[in-house]
């Protein structure tokens, strides 16, 4: 029973008591205005000042962290491949008119994150602590510590550091971003702009907002759409329900044209990524190597199932028969609406274990098996 169901009864039978026990001439001697400010006030006491947003926010609060990095970019290489001892000499470069060298230079970043394990486990993005030398983790009490990067994913941005000292530590609860519904209240709670423990309140925009979608290619990742205010600071931070459970991990917002939408990964994927981070120190995604588009019919309109558009050479969907043009309707025995299906099908897939994909070519059905392998992912350093 939700608090303001209980007081709305308590009141109800007050106000029943009342009308027994009181003369019935004195309600008519109240004017309207008085007696409206009368039940205002009877409200304002029974309800309180505080919202659901402050009692979500104690919740899970103490356990939302600054994260600050640090880190040492080299001077750069001489020109024409030579020696960075040659072109640190000042008298070599004076020599041939060069410019001063210029010297190691230290770049800072500030995140967010929340602890997910009362042993000192955080959770956060990737790219709030990749390539760092150095990552402290600042509390909303005034206290830091040390932290060490346990482990990344830069497929679905997603980090562990554990904090370097011992004690107990206070944990977020972690909500089921499955049971989100569009409407849903979404208050994201992070540092934007260095503003530590700042609280913003919209609703679920959208679900299920795939990042190819928004431009980002190099992630597999269906996000949850907010229009809770997230700024540069917010990501890593959580993204909390009503009852004040983590839902989502705020990681990145749009900016010029339709600026004001924020977006968040659910966190029963993140649950299971950070999982596999604190196992192994890094995250396993399995691929079968095609490129997929919506089904249409000759009329234009959009059809349930999965078009292969491309299929790489020698990956796992060419090696299992599968070719251009076939139309998914299913994997594993599920039904395939749409890519997304398939998408989300092989990540719960298993690396190096058979997976049925049902085909149609040409308006024959087929069962097809295909091996998921490991994506790689190349990252410039």
């Amino acid at each position: 029973m939700s608090p303001i169901r209980a007081l709305s009864r308590g009141v109800v039978g007050l106000a029943t008591t009342v009308l027994v026990v009181s003369p019935p001439v004195l309600l008519p001697l109240l004017s309207p205005a008085a007696r409206a400010q009368s039940l205002a006030s009877s409200a304002a006491a029974s309800l309180g000042r505080q919202s659901f947003v402050a009692a979500a926010v104690r919740r899970a609060g103490p356990a939302v962290v600054t994260i600050d990095t640090e880190r040492t970019v080299a001077a750069q290489a001489g020109p024409g491949g030579l020696s960075r001892g040659l072109m640190s000499d000042p008298l070599f470069r004076q020599f041939f008119g060069l410019p001063p060298m210029s010297a190691p230079r230290t770049e800072r970043g500030q995140g967010s994150g929340f602890i997910i394990q009362a042993d000192g486990l955080v959770l956060t993005n990737a790219h709030v602590v990749e390539r760092s030398d150095r990552v402290t983790v600042g509390f909303q009490n005034g206290q830091r510590m040390e932290g060490k990067v346990v482990g990344i994913d830069p497929i679905t941005d997603l980090a562990v550091v554990r904090l370097l000292g011992g004690g107990s530590w206070p944990v977020a609860p972690l909500g089921n971003s499955d049971a989100l519904q569009v409407g849903d209240w979404a208050i994201a709670v992070g540092n934007p702009f260095g503003l530590d423990h700042t609280v913003t309140l919209g609703i679920v925009s959208s679900l299920n907002r795939n990042a190819a979608k928004l431009g980002i290619s190099d992630k597999r990742l269906d996000l949850i759409q907010t229009d809770a205010a997230i700024n540069p600071g917010n990501s890593g931070g959580p993204l909390l329900n009503a009852e004040g459970e983590v839902v989502g991990i705020n990681t990145l917002v749009r900016s010029g044209p339709g600026a004001g939408l924020g977006f968040a990964i659910p966190i029963n994927r993140a649950r299971s990524i950070a999982q596999q981070l604190v196992t192994s120190g890094k995250a396993s995604h399995p691929m079968i190597g095609v490129g997929l588009d919506r089904v249409r019919t000759a009329q234009g309109t959009v059809a349930e199932g999965a078009l292969i558009a491309s299929v790489q050479a020698g990956g796992p969907a060419d090696q299992g028969g599968i070719r251009q043009g076939d139309v998914i309707v299913a994997v594993a025995g599920r039904p395939v609406r749409s890519p997304a299906d398939v998408i989300s099908a092989v990540e719960a897939a298993d690396v190096g274990r058979p997976l049925l994909i049902s085909v149609t070519r040409a308006g024959v059905g087929q069962q097809l098996q295909v091996v998921p392998r490991a994506l790689v992912l190349s990252r410039p350093r």
